[in-house]
């Protein structure tokens, strides 16, 4: 006694229906070439505006990086500045105490 499904004939045979089944879903599914040239046209559209703002944003970040490389700059020079003076300060301050030491010899 052999129900559905149990030989292998049987087996094959659902197999084809089900690819047969699975194509005609796949067919229904497929976009007309109308939509397909639809969806490309914005896609394509999508891919400009992403490429200006990509550039948009290189451009911002090269002037930011500018920007924080003359502030950088600027801190290493007031730095080096204030480094200079306090060394002048302190020079003076040493030379005063030793002119006023000779002074009360």
């Amino acid at each position: 006694m052999s129900f559905k499904g149990s030989n292998f004939n049987d087996r094959i045979s659902e197999q084809k229906k089900a690819k047969l089944e699975m194509l005609k879903r796949a067919q229904a599914k497929k976009l007309s070439p109308e939509e397909a040239a639809k969806k490309a046209a914005e896609r394509a559209e999508r891919a400009e505006a992403r490429k200006i703002r990509q550039a948009e944003n290189e451009k911002k970040r090269k002037f930011k990086a500018l920007q924080d490389a003359a502030l950088k700059a600027e801190k290493e020079m007031n730095k080096k500045r204030n480094k200079e003076r306090l060394a002048a300060e302190q020079k003076a301050k040493r030379d005063a105490k030793y002119a006023a030491r000779k002074a009360r010899k």
